[in-house]
């Protein structure tokens, strides 16, 4: 894969796992009632708990985006990673049909960080280095 290639696939990837997480985030935040209604009823989780998630999927994207530092992207990612397989779980064991977007996401999440040391100036120390494709 070239470099432009890479590039292409890390923001695409990148942008679209931030922007289902700021999208969960707003439609947790604006409608509140009917996510705890769904946390509580479909789910069987409690509703305290929407608040500090719709807050740690902003802080999530905005880290992904911004990557600050790659410890703390690495933890973003770890995050993010482990939220995707719960939430799949989740809806698969209510038998709820939001399994997919969580799935989808999953995939995109995984392809970002594959490619995000190929791309971006701050390394990851875990993250696999991939050489630049020769010329």
């Amino acid at each position: 894969m070239s470099d432009n290639v890479a590039k292409y696939v890390y923001w695409i990837a990148t942008g679209l796992v931030a922007l289902v997480y700021l999208g969960a985030a707003a439609f947790y935040i604006s409608s509140h009632d009917m996510v705890a209604g769904m946390y509580r009823e479909v789910l069987g989780y409690p509703t305290y708990i929407i608040w500090p998630l719709a807050i740690l999927k902003i802080v999530g994207a905005v880290v992904i985006l911004w990557r600050p530092s790659a410890v703390l992207a690495d933890w973003a990612y770890a995050a993010m990673f482990w939220h995707l397989v719960l939430a799949f779980g989740a809806h698969v064991g209510a038998g709820d049909p939001g399994w997919s977007p969580a799935l989808a996401t999953w995939v995109l999440l995984i392809v970002s960080w594959l490619t995000a040391n190929r791309v971006r100036a701050v390394k990851s120390a875990y993250a696999p280095a991939v050489p630049a494709a020769p010329i």
